[in-house]
């Protein structure tokens, strides 16, 4: 496919046109016209783009990828370096923010569930945008020792946690930075809506004292652990649809 046809698949599947974001989600470097090839990943970090390149990929689709808000709009050091590379080898670079967060089915949150093998997948309502805060809910009810425990085999991650409930048996979930959100999943809950626990990839000074203040279990289990597989699973849609080849690569980062 060419690079536009593959910028409007992204952007017909991801309406990036719906959310206000903190960075540009589409297009971000421009590449080559003929796509042959993509590599998706979290981070557009430089480990990522020296792997795309041995692989000879074409584009790069990314979660994190350039352009922030409140950086420095300078093209030094290792913006610039990144950058470099990726004009050097003429590799496109697109990149979705909150879009790949809430897609109901292909997002972080989303896939997040089914990692967790959740059942009653829905966006929280209460939270906009729709589907940045899921809810979902367990099995059988479990401790919170076993919860964690349960976490950590599903995402090969260590948790750190705080302790409100003896019983869990429904969640709600934010991946990576997401922990800011606890005291809205505590109001919502104070809504009629039963969650027990609030799962996210960080934790925060104050996250510890919201849990134990609003009584909702917290689980923090990774930035990138928990943002790996929406994009890899939007690699795997534009493979299976489009019969384009894409490869995952998972630079590991323990945050």
């Amino acid at each position: 496919m060419t690079r536009n046809q593959l910028l409007s698949i992204l952007n017909s599947l991801l309406s990036p046109h719906l959310l206000k974001d903190y960075c540009p989600n589409g297009l971000q470097i421009e590449g080559k016209d003929d796509i042959q090839h993509i590599v998706t990943g979290v981070t557009a970090s430089q480990a990522l783009i020296e792997k795309a390149i041995e692989l000879n990929a074409d584009a790069i689709v990314v979660h994190h990828g350039f352009f922030w808000k409140n950086e420095d709009y300078a093209i030094v050091g290792m913006k610039k370096r990144r950058i470099s590379r990726l004009l050097q080898h003429d590799i496109s670079l697109f990149g979705y923010h909150l879009p790949l967060d809430v897609h109901p089915v292909l997002g972080n949150n989303a896939q997040l569930g089914q990692i967790l093998g959740l059942t009653n997948i829905q966006p929280l309502e209460d939270i906009q945008p729709l589907g940045i805060v899921m809810t979902g809910e367990l099995p059988q009810a479990l401790s919170h020792t076993q919860l964690s425990a349960h976490i950590q085999s599903c995402l090969g991650r260590k948790t750190i946690s705080v302790a409100a409930n003896a019983s869990i048996k429904r969640l709600a979930w934010c991946t990576g930075g997401g922990q800011g959100y606890i005291d809205q999943v505590a109001l919502a809950r104070s809504n009629a809506v039963q969650i027990d626990a609030f799962v996210s990839g960080e934790i925060s000074e104050q996250t510890t004292h919201s849990a134990r203040e609003l009584n909702i279990d917290y689980f923090a289990a990774g930035h990138h652990a928990t943002e790996r597989y929406g994009v890899k699973s939007l690699g795997e849609h534009l493979q299976n649809e489009y019969g384009i080849t894409v490869s995952f690569v998972d630079i590991d980062n323990p945050a």
